[in-house]
C-alpha cells in the first residue's frame, strides 16, 4: 500500500493494545498512518507508544492548544484515504451511528467523506444487545464496512463473540480494500430472502427464511468491490447501500429477474428459499371459511437453480443452497451433481441453533472437484465471509 494514507482510529477497549501492531503491518505494506485516540484509549495504551511508532503527533484533544491543530479533524479527514477505526467499542459505534460529537475521534469521522472501516470489540452479550446490532446495521447502510468479530476469550474470562479481529486479519482487509483483488469489478447475483405464493389477496403459501443469509452475502461481495445485484423475497431487511437491489414475490418473479441478469454475472450465489410449490389457482376474492375443509392444489414452481445451472458458461460460476433435514450430505452432494453447481452449501436444521431468523450459523461446503469444507458456528456474517473465501478458488 505505498503511499496511502491511514487515519487509525483507537478507541478504549482492552483490544487497544493489538492496535500497536496493526499500525506496524500498514506501515509495513507502504501506508503512511496517523493516530486519533478517544480520552479512554489512552488508559488502556499511552499516546506516547503510537506517536513513536508513527512518528506523527497523535491527536487525543478537540480543545487543545497548538500549532497546526486549528481544525485538525478537518485536515487529518482531507488528508487520509481511509479511516480505519480498531478497536471500536459500543459507546464510539453508538455515537458514529448517531451522529453524535463528543471527542477527537467522533469530529474526524463526521468530518471524513473517504471509506471507513470499523473492528468491534465488546463482550459477547454487548455485541448482540438489540441496540449495538441495530447501531451496526445503520453504520454498514451509510456504507461503514463493518469487520466481524471473532469467537473466543474475551476480557470478561468467558468465551463468546466479540473478540476484535487479529491484525493479521484487519491487515488483510484494508489491503484488499485498497488493492483491486479477486472480486474487483466482478459482476455477482446474488438471491435471497422467501417467496411467497398467492392463495387469495390476503394469504400466501411461505417460509420462514429471514433472507439474513443472502444480505450479508451480497453486502461482503459489495465490500471485496463486485457490482452487486441483490434479489430479493418479502423480507424485513432493507438493502445495503452498495449494492443495486430488486425485491419480487413470488417464485415466478423471481425466476424472470434471475434470467434478466443472469447472462451478465461471472459468479451467482442462490440463497433464497424459494417455494417449490404454489396454488394452481389463485382466488380472487378472500376465501372465507366453509362447512367444508376446502382442498387445495398445488403445482411445482419452477426450478430456478437447475435453470440457471444449464444455462451458465464456462466463465459463469453458480453456487446454490441446500436446506435438510435428513440424510443432509447426500441430498446435498445430489443437489450439485444434478443442477450442475460448482459449490454447494449445505445447512442442516439438525444442527442446534441453526435455521431461518438466527443471527448464528454453521454451513458444510461441497466442491464440485470433490473438496469439503465445514465452518465453525459463528454469525452470518462471518459464515458470508467464509463462503466467498470458499468462492475464491472458483474466480
Amino acid at each position: 500500500m505505498p503511499g496511502t494514507r491511514i487515519i487509525l482510529g483507537v478507541s478504549g477497549s482492552i483490544a487497544a493494545y493489538k492496535s500497536l501492531y496493526l499500525l506496524r503491518l500498514l506501515q509495513k505494506s507502504g501506508a503512511e498512518v496517523k493516530v486519533v485516540m478517544t480520552p479512554s484509549a489512552t488508559k488502556f495504551v499511552g499516546a506516547l507508544s503510537f506517536r513513536t511508532l508513527s512518528g506523527f503527533p497523535v491527536f487525543i484533544d478537540l480543545w487543545e492548544d497548538g500549532e497546526n491543530l486549528k481544525s485538525a479533524h478537518v485536515q487529518l479527514a482531507e488528508w487520509a484515504d481511509l479511516l480505519l477505526i480498531a478497536p471500536a467499542t459500543a459507546d464510539t459505534l453508538a455515537r458514529m451511528a448517531t451522529g453524535r460529537c463528543e471527542n477527537a475521534l467522533d469530529a474526524v469521522y463526521l468530518s471524513s467523506r473517504k471509506k471507513v472501516i470499523v473492528a468491534p470489540a465488546m463482550d459477547h452479550e454487548m455485541y448482540h444487545h438489540a441496540a449495538v446490532q441495530q447501531n451496526l446495521q445503520q453504520l454498514q447502510s451509510q456504507g461503514v464496512i463493518v469487520l466481524p468479530t471473532d469467537t473466543g476469550e474475551l476480557a470478561s474470562g468467558i468465551q463468546g463473540q466479540g473478540r476484535m479481529q487479529e491484525p493479521e486479519q484487519i491487515w488483510a482487509t484494508v489491503q484488499e480494500f485498497l488493492q483491486p483483488g479477486l472480486w474487483t469489478g466482478k459482476n455477482v447475483l446474488v438471491t435471497a430472502g422467501p417467496t411467497f405464493e398467492r392463495l387469495d389477496p390476503v394469504r400466501y403459501i411461505g417460509n420462514f427464511s429471514s433472507g439474513k443469509m443472502g444480505y450479508s452475502i451480497a453486502e461482503a461481495a459489495a465490500q471485496k468491490g463486485a457490482n452487486v445485484t441483490l434479489i430479493s423475497g418479502p423480507v424485513a431487511l432493507p438493502f445495503p447501500s452498495n449494492v443495486k437491489g430488486i425485491q419480487v414475490e413470488s417464485a415466478q418473479q423471481m425466476l424472470v429477474e434471475v434470467l434478466t441478469h443472469f447472462p451478465n454475472q461471472e459468479i451467482t450465489i442462490m440463497a433464497a428459499a424459494v417455494a417449490d410449490f404454489r396454488p394452481a389457482e389463485v382466488a380472487n376474492q378472500k376465501i372465507k371459511k366453509a362447512n367444508t375443509n376446502p382442498i387445495l392444489e398445488l403445482v411445482q414452481n419452477p426450478d430456478i437453480l437447475k435453470t440457471i445451472g444449464e444455462l451458465k458458461q464456462p466463465n459463469q460460476k453458480v453456487v446454490g443452497f441446500a436446506l435438510e433435514t435428513q440424510q443432509e450430505e447426500d441430498y446435498a452432494k445430489q443437489k450439485l451433481a444434478s443442477k450442475n453447481l460448482d459449490l454447494i452449501v449445505m445447512n442442516s436444521l439438525n444442527d442446534p441453533g441453526v435455521g431461518f431468523g438466527t443471527n448464528q450459523h454453521k454451513v458444510t461446503l461441497f466442491f464440485k472437484d470433490g473438496r469439503v469444507s465445514a465452518t465453525p458456528y459463528v454469525s452470518k456474517k462471518e459464515i458470508a465471509q467464509l463462503i466467498l473465501q470458499a468462492c475464491d478458488t472458483l474466480l
